[in-house]
């Protein structure tokens, strides 16, 4: 969850306009690529190859992260001709593309679609942290949603914290935990096969329920989930006209670590594969250390994660008339007085609202393949083959229209089928 926004860039990728040189070198640009995308999620994809087969998640991942490159450049482009024909000035985002595109209705779509992505993102923490909670303290009577509840008073106090930047360190911390976790299942993996404690022939290459395919593709594609990223990491580069290769040098790697720790978790642990990988660890300090690392990691860049939210739904408190005249009828402004309590108070029913969604999901990869399958599907290809058709179409080859159009059908019906199939599931 996927996500990604979840993570603070190491580099700041906002310039002032859309023409400011950049200051991110190729090297600086592949880590902030790799920080934007790679997150909790990846813990969930040895489940979603054990559903899949090892064979057909390898293919699915490959698939999710080639579409997600091609669509990220493609949205570069977009930006690019919009930029050339000063259609809008300073920094373009991807709500303003999706105004260019399609006027109003396009900035609110796709506003409300990265809205609806991150919340998603934080409800996924919310459950992940609840799961982990529960298989570390296997002797309490706490349920999933007993420690998510737990947890609201944290988040809003951490949510009133203005400045994201004091949560940096967790947010690396976080990662480091989940390399961590990472690598105790290799090494799991290297001593059952060793031991002789699995058989590669018990291991299905493609699963017998054909179903499967779509939930494995949905965690595939909320795995990649960084894509509301892509325009600031572009414009953060130095040598702009270099971000294709070094994009693609990145997803190369983030394709192949996804693959082999998508294989090596299924193959270790096989039928017995949860949607968290973490939950198969041994009950032993240093797989526990690794549980709670990952619990306080995720605590702490919660705030990060819905951060995105408060600011959508700030902006547009901001356009009310009752909350103009709580905050003294200064709308363009800092929030001050009254008005500041309307925003602290928003973000504790933001806070509040996500942790009861929360607390009915019953796992985690069943609601991360979910995400996957509707917002960020549509985030991730639907919207960005639809704007490359708009404002270059006329511009295009037979076969690039051809290609978008495929990205495009291809998108929706992935969509569809995918929300009915993990429904279904449910």
């Amino acid at each position: 969850m996927e996500k990604n926004s979840e993570r603070i860039p190491l580099i700041n990728p906002s310039p002032s306009s859309s023409t400011t040189e950049g200051t991110a070198s190729k090297f600086q640009t592949i880590g902030n690529i790799i920080v934007s995308i790679v997150g909790t999620g990846v813990l969930g994809l040895p489940f979603a190859f054990r559903v899949a087969g090892w064979l057909a998640g390898s293919l699915g991942v490959i698939l999710a992260g080639f579409a997600t490159f091609y669509c990220m450049l493609l949205l570069v482009q977009c930006r690019d001709k919009s930029a050339s024909e000063n259609k809008l000035q300073g920094t373009i985002t991807y709500g303003d593309l999706g105004y260019i595109c399609m006027g109003k209705p396009g900035r609110y779509l796709t506003e409300f679609l990265i809205f609806i992505s991150q919340c998603g993102g934080s409800v996924a923490y919310l459950v992940f942290i609840g799961q982990n909670l529960v298989s570390v303290f296997k002797g309490q009577t706490f349920s999933v949603a007993s420690y998510i509840f737990l947890l609201v008073p944290i988040e809003i106090v951490l949510s009133w914290i203005g400045s994201l930047s004091a949560f940096a360190p967790f947010s690396i911390f976080a990662d480091i935990c989940n390399v961590l976790a990472m690598g105790f299942v290799v090494k799991e993996d290297i001593e059952r096969a060793i031991g002789g404690g699995f058989s590669f022939r018990d291991r299905k290459a493609i699963a017998d329920n054909l179903g499967g395919l779509p939930f494995a593709g949905g965690m595939a594609v909320f795995c990649f989930e960084g894509f509301g990223m892509t325009l600031a990491l572009e414009q953060s580069m130095k040598e702009r006209n270099t971000f294709p290769k070094v994009l693609g040098m990145a997803f190369t790697w983030i394709t192949l670590m996804y693959v082999l720790f998508g294989s090596f978790g299924y193959l270790a642990y096989g039928d017995e594969t949860k949607d968290i990988i973490t939950l198969n660890l041994p009950n032993n300090w240093t797989a526990t250390a690794v549980q709670i690392g990952l619990c306080l990691g995720l605590v702490f860049t919660f705030p990060i994660m819905v951060h995105p939210v408060n600011e959508i739904l700030e902006g547009k408190l901001k356009k009310i008339m009752w909350f103009q005249k709580l905050n003294n009828n200064d709308a363009e402004n800092s929030i001050t007085g009254l008005g500041k309590l309307g925003t602290y108070t928003s973000r504790v029913v933001l806070i509040i609202g996500l942790a009861v969604l929360a607390s009915y999901v019953p796992e985690f990869g069943i609601f991360a393949s979910l995400v996957g399958s509707t917002v960020c599907a549509l985030i991730s290809f639907v919207l960005p083959a639809s704007f490359h058709l708009t404002l270059l179409g006329s511009s295009l080859s037979l076969w690039q229209k051809a290609l978008d159009c495929c990205v495009l059908l291809c998108g929706l019906i992935f969509a569809a089928y995918g929300t009915y199939n993990t429904i279904v599931g449910i």
